[in-house]
């Protein structure tokens, strides 16, 4: 339990801290020290109360090392670099590494009942699954993380009472409460928290509260506005419009930017604002007469804790104006489930790689900006509604590129083959183009635009200080006019110096722009100062992470050698069987990958994503553990058509899952967990049997190789965390999935090819 509330902890506390990419870092450090603590727990081995003393005394250390390895990753925010990453992957796998101790430990000494232990192991990390949200909404990342040391703690009391010592299980309660008390002082003297972050200091802020996927903030800017600052990073500003007496200069200042084009051009509008935030949109909107305005806001703090609760006087109570609606809701599922139309459909810089990484396994997939999206934006317009995306922007342009490439797609799929006439952009700030602060508004009509629609786009782009660089009826040759105009688009997106072909909800990598043949050149080239650096930081970010998890793994796998002198074992067969561990670690990972990113658009949020498939799969894995015994019957025959099923189970869920999440996707949240529990329940409880089976098997067979098996399948986990992005970038999540199936199916040749062997040895027909 502690683990699992601890490794979901960093994941937060990385996003934050670090960027985004940082997030699944945590999984794999995990894994890792989890790996390399089942092999260094042979170095304490022992039995009866000796064993349960030394238990406890690593549990204790385990509590002390978790609060200093946060301390270390705080001071750290200030920094960036490969050796950040190393020294923060070193030193958060020592708890990891400890827990990894304990638990093989507890598991070699009931080896006979591996499978009721390692499902009582399971039952209590999806118990830490649970307890995350709680936790982070109560104390924040910080606080979650020293509930974990607490856990710790705790648990060194029980070790030590099992290991009848008076004197340790009064000191483990003694360490359960001293850190129970530096919770409640943290929350309030902040000693154990974020003061930097992405490699600078945090200015002041006068309020902050975290939750289940962000941290916010609010600041004040130059001007003392405040600001909403998320997870360190993106802002978003409150308005602070008196809606009821707007004067001449406030309305000028709403309708000059470039979010205010839509109203300008559809004035009074039904609207509907994705990420509506801080109000701004909302305002605009209400400011052209507007008398029907809908925002959608996924952040709970920021919807109601600030905009309708401790800033609602500052923002002059706008969510409660009479003709505004606030839903706190995801903006894909609040599309699916409606059935109004919308005259404006609108999203204003909606994203921030700041927070929405899916969970632990993204660099930045947004399921706002795929092609099944923008068919679903299109769907919700009425026959004149326009849908209005501001991004930021570049020269040579790349999000608002792509805008169209996804545009395109849609309509064609709507029976629109005209795209051309569908189409305006426009820009703002274009002098800041080699900088921060130029940002594009792609305006999509749901019909072609009319010449008076041109016209009344022409007037409003002069009113609002926009420049039109792209229009139906001006022959000016940009990029945009070469893709939207082209015959086959594939040949500009293969000729194009970035990557702006459409994405799909299977590919959601909106803003990974590189050309997969300019990866590794753009690793080496990419520098800081540049834009192209913070929006595909992720490239050299992943390429440092891969280099660290290598090191993880050579370091695992040295372990048994190294220390232990126990070298591969060369008996025939076992090496061959040891595959088999290869491929249930590096299996088990990228299924729990692609199924994390293929519910994110069901669930709603990735931390529903990342909270409800690593509970199911725990605790369905933990049933079939304990069930393991008796399924198996310690038949190779039986473990190996168990092998086959989890296959096909992933194959089945692989094929099945997006058209089936997509259209239930509008049912309340608590039935579309169920329903997620439901899909992945025969799979999960079939994925718990391979691994406790196959250890009891090479306990019996070749008892000295079981060291190699923890070892291997760590490191296979390992690596596959990080292999599993990849994967998702260049062949889909449903390809994920389908690897991760397929690795099961070589587990079964493994199992297949060493069954005459250690049948032979284990006397089992």
């Amino acid at each position: 339990m502690a683990t699992l509330v601890l490794e979901l902890a960093l994941t937060r506390i990385f996003s934050v801290v670090f960027y985004y990419h940082f997030a699944f870092l945590a999984i794999s450090i995990a894994l890792f020290g989890l790996g390399a603590g089942g092999v260094l727990s042979y170095y304490v081995s022992g039995h009866g109360p000796a064993l349960f003393r030394k238990l406890g005394l690593l549990s204790a250390v385990n509590a002390a090392a978790v609060a200093g390895a946060l301390a270390l990753i705080l001071r750290l925010g200030g920094y960036e670099g490969a050796w950040t990453i190393a020294a923060v992957y070193f030193a958060a796998a020592i708890p990891f590494l400890l827990s990894g101790m304990v638990v093989s430990l507890a598991i070699a000494e009931t080896i006979e009942r591996v499978d009721r232990v390692y499902f009582v192991d399971l039952l209590g990390a999806a118990g830490g699954c649970l307890l995350l949200v709680p936790f982070l909404n109560l104390v924040g990342g910080p606080g979650a993380v020293l509930v974990a040391a607490v856990l710790l703690a705790a648990a060194s009391a029980v070790w030590f009472g099992l290991g009848r010592s008076v004197t340790g299980r009064a000191a483990g309660v003694a360490l359960a409460l001293g850190l129970v008390i530096l919770v409640v002082a943290n929350k309030q003297a902040q000693w154990l928290d974020i003061h930097s972050a992405k490699g600078r200091e945090l200015g002041r802020e006068e309020f902050v509260q975290w939750n289940s996927f962000s941290r916010i903030a609010v600041t004040r800017d130059q001007s003392n506005s405040p600001l909403i600052a998320i997870d360190a990073d993106a802002t978003t500003g409150i308005s602070q419009f008196d809606m009821e007496r707007l004067s001449a200069e406030d309305r000028a200042r709403l309708a000059r930017q470039g979010p205010a084009f839509p109203y300008l051009l559809r004035p009074g509008a039904k609207a509907l604002i994705l990420g509506a935030g801080g109000g701004w949109d909302v305002a605009r909107a209400l400011a052209s007469g507007s008398k029907d305005v809908t925002g959608v806001e996924i952040n709970p703090i920021i919807a109601t804790t600030i905009m309708r609760d401790r800033y609602r006087e500052m923002s002059r109570d706008l969510y409660f104006h009479p003709h505004v609606r606030i839903f706190v809701e995801d903006g894909r599922s609040f599309i699916r489930r409606t059935d109004e139309k919308y005259d404006v459909l609108q999203a204003t810089l909606v994203d921030t790689w700041a927070s929405t990484a899916a969970g632990a396994y993204a660099l930045s997939e947004n399921n706002l900006y795929t092609v099944e999206a923008f068919t679903d934006y299109f769907s919700r317009l009425s026959d004149t509604g326009i849908l209005a995306f501001t991004r930021w922007g570049f020269d040579p342009p790349r999000e608002s590129l792509r805008l169209l490439s996804l545009a395109r797609e849609a309509l064609k799929r709507l029976g629109e083959n005209a795209p051309a006439r569908h189409v305006l952009v426009l820009r703002e700030s274009a002098e800041l183009l080699q900088g921060w602060g130029a940002t594009d508004t792609v305006v999509f009509s749901r019909k072609p635009f009319t010449s008076e629609d041109l016209a009344r786009a022409r007037e409003a782009a002069a009113q609002a200080g926009l420049t039109i660089i792209y229009e139906p009826d001006a022959p000016i040759n940009t990029p945009f006019r070469q893709l939207i105009t082209a015959e086959d688009p594939r040949e500009f997106y293969a000729s194009y110096p970035f990557n702006v072909s459409p994405v799909t909800d299977d590919r959601p990598f909106f803003f990974y722009t590189v050309q997969p043949g300019d990866v590794f050149g753009y690793a080496k080239s990419a520098t800081r100062p540049s834009a192209d650096y913070k929006i595909n930081q992720a490239v050299p970010t992943l390429f440092s992470l891969l280099g660290v998890s290598a090191m993880a793994v050579t370091i695992t796998l040295l372990l048994p050698p190294m220390l232990l002198r126990r070298r591969l074992p060369s008996e025939p067969g076992v090496r061959r069987f040891l595959t088999y561990f290869l491929c249930l670690g590096a299996g088990y990972i990228l299924v729990q990958v692609g199924l994390i990113q293929k519910l994110v658009l069901f669930l709603g949020h990735p931390t529903y994503a990342l909270t409800v498939v690593i509970f199911a799969m725990l605790v369905f894995s933990g049933l079939g553990s304990y069930w393991s015994r008796r399924l198996t019957q310690a038949s190779d025959a039986r473990l190996g058509v168990i092998c086959l099923i989890v296959a096909a189970l992933v194959g089945v869920i692989a094929l099945t899952a997006a058209p089936l999440t997509s259209s239930l996707v509008w049912l309340p949240r608590s039935v579309k967990i169920l329903l997620a529990l439901a899909l992945i329940a025969p799979a999960g409880f079939m994925m718990g049997i391979p691994f406790p089976a196959g250890l009891a098997r090479m306990e019996q067979w070749h008892r000295p190789s079981v060291r190699w098996a923890w070892s291997l399948n760590a490191a296979a986990s390992v690596l596959g965390s990080g292999v599993a992005i990849f994967l998702a970038l260049y062949i889909g999540l449903r390809g994920t999935l389908l690897t991760g199936g397929a690795l099961y199916l070589l587990a079964f040749l493994a199992l297949k090819w060493t069954a005459g062997r250690s049948t032979s040895r284990l006397g089992v027909s």
